[in-house]
């Protein structure tokens, strides 16, 4: 079975910053899905915030089994109904993987619940990212840690709630560690954050990276049935055992409750 990815990015730096330009020139999401579409399991497509709908039409989240998540810039500039549009499809199972700066990204911030805040510092350093679940599916392949030659640090505290699963743990040259890989279930979907990935520098044609991410998918690609969520009001008469109706309600037969 063919996963069906869309990467989401918000093609703002490629635009304004020469650096970012010239190390991505036709844009960070478009280099994402290349790397993925190296997996003959995988078909990935890439969408922005230029994009009509800002990339995110509900026809193509409909087609989509997981979708991946960058942006920096223009947190602000994603609407409300896209943001609704994204955690309706999460719930109902489409995997998402949110990459580096978008944890700051409203969808994340949405689905956490917190503001998924960190520490940061922008001096090239090196980070190395230790495997410290072994035989979880986003690591195969790997060994018991990769390294980054440079790479944005980024520290704790990570104001998200305790994960699922700790996948990664970073160690950066200036000694500050990182829950780096990070796994959440939100209703019926699966959520991987992932940490490495600063604009400035070319960490996406990585191939440990790389792995990752196409491990990532794999991981978060739906299983079973859709889940539609919704709140019904079941008529005495529909329910699986009889059921004698005493006294009033608020509600009459079939009318729809508070939401």
């Amino acid at each position: 079975m063919t996963i069906k990815v869309t990467v989401w990015g918000e093609n703002v730096h490629e635009q304004t910053n020469e650096v970012v330009a010239r190390i991505y020139p036709e844009g960070m999401h478009a280099c994402i899905a290349a790397g993925l579409n190296e997996d003959p399991q995988i078909e990935a497509r890439a969408v922005t915030l230029q994009d009509p709908e800002q990339g995110l039409p509900e026809a193509l989240l409909e087609d989509t089994d997981v979708l991946l998540w960058w942006g920096h810039a223009a947190h602000g500039d994603v609407r409300d109904e896209t943001v609704d549009r994204v955690q309706a499809r999460v719930l109902q199972g489409m995997g998402l993987l949110v990459l580096h700066s978008a944890h700051y990204s409203r969808i994340f911030k949405r689905l956490m619940g917190t503001t998924c805040s960190l520490k940061w510092r922008e001096a090239g350093e090196r980070e190395r990212l230790w495997v410290v679940n072994p035989g979880h599916p986003i690591v195969q392949g790997l060994g018991n840690y990769f390294e980054l030659p440079h790479s944005e640090m980024y520290g704790e505290p990570f104001a998200v709630p305790n994960p699922d699963e700790v996948v990664f743990i970073s160690a950066f040259e200036g000694g500050e560690v990182f829950r780096s890989g990070l796994t959440y279930k939100r209703g019926n979907g699966k959520i991987f954050y992932f940490g490495p990935g600063h604009e400035t520098y070319p960490i996406y044609y990585d191939e440990q990276v790389r792995r990752v991410l196409k491990n990532g998918v794999k991981w978060a690609c739906p299983e079973g049935s859709r889940w539609i969520d919704s709140c019904p009001n079941v008529p005495p008469d529909q329910a699986p055992n009889p059921v004698e109706v005493k006294g009033e309600g608020l509600h009459k037969p079939g009318e729809e409750g508070f939401k």
